[in-house]
């Protein structure tokens, strides 16, 4: 599935881009459907990013034919999914350059927005931390929280249920995964098609057969 351009921050890619003039590479891609409070999606994520990016980087018959793409995957059963996912799309309007790095940060701290870490704050509080955890990847804090904050005053149409500056952008992420009727996370896309083999637990050895056999 293309990726808008306002979302480009979600793509990793790991050569220089075609000189002009040449034939435009075909990439592999592979889709990573992950949640921010989702202890099997950071274990993942911790793995494709720490691990199997590298891996990809340093062989030059990967890294000119493959791209990651991290889709988010807000679970509603999970009520601050919704919220940490947001942060991510403020860092993406920011700095999107940081999405990545935000993304791993975001992970590292999950259990500090599990349902029982943010049940008795209000959800500008929690918009505060996440914007404070965006500050430590080198993104402005202020600008953060000024997408996600609600205010506490009607709208000037009388509205009092508006979302914040990053809610647009959310409902597109939303349609997204529904589109290709990801449910659960972590989900793998490759090509286009569920890759139902990949695991959340491989290792750097499985990772490694397993592009052998598909990046070619």
């Amino acid at each position: 599935m293309a990726l808008a351009p306002k979302f480009a921050g979600q793509k990793l890619v790991f050569s220089t881009p075609a000189v002009i003039g040449a034939v435009p590479p075909a990439l592999h891609t592979l889709e990573l459907f992950l949640d921010y409070v989702c202890p099997f999606s950071a274990k993942q994520f911790n793995t494709v990013y720490n691990t199997v990016a590298p891996l990809v980087r340093s062989n030059p018959k990967w890294n000119s034919r493959v791209q990651f793409i991290f889709r988010q995957q807000i679970q509603p059963w999970h009520p601050s999914s919704t919220l940490v996912h947001e942060a991510a799309v403020a860092v993406l309007q920011v700095s999107p350059e940081k999405f990545w790095p935000f993304s791993e940060a975001l992970f590292k701290e999950q259990k500090s927005y599990f349902d029982v870490s943010v049940v008795n704050e209000t959800r500008n509080d929690t918009y505060c931390r996440l914007a404070k955890l965006a500050s430590t990847v080198g993104v402005d804090e202020g600008q953060v929280y000024d997408r996600l904050k609600i205010s506490d005053k009607p709208g000037e149409d009388g509205g009092l249920n508006s979302g914040n500056k990053v809610t647009d952008d959310v409902k597109v992420l939303v349609k997204t995964a529904r589109l290709v009727g990801v449910h659960v996370s972590p989900t793998v896309i490759f090509n286009g098609v569920v890759a139902g083999d990949i695991s959340s637990g491989w290792t750097k050895e499985q990772w490694e057969e397993w592009l052998g056999k598909n990046i070619v």
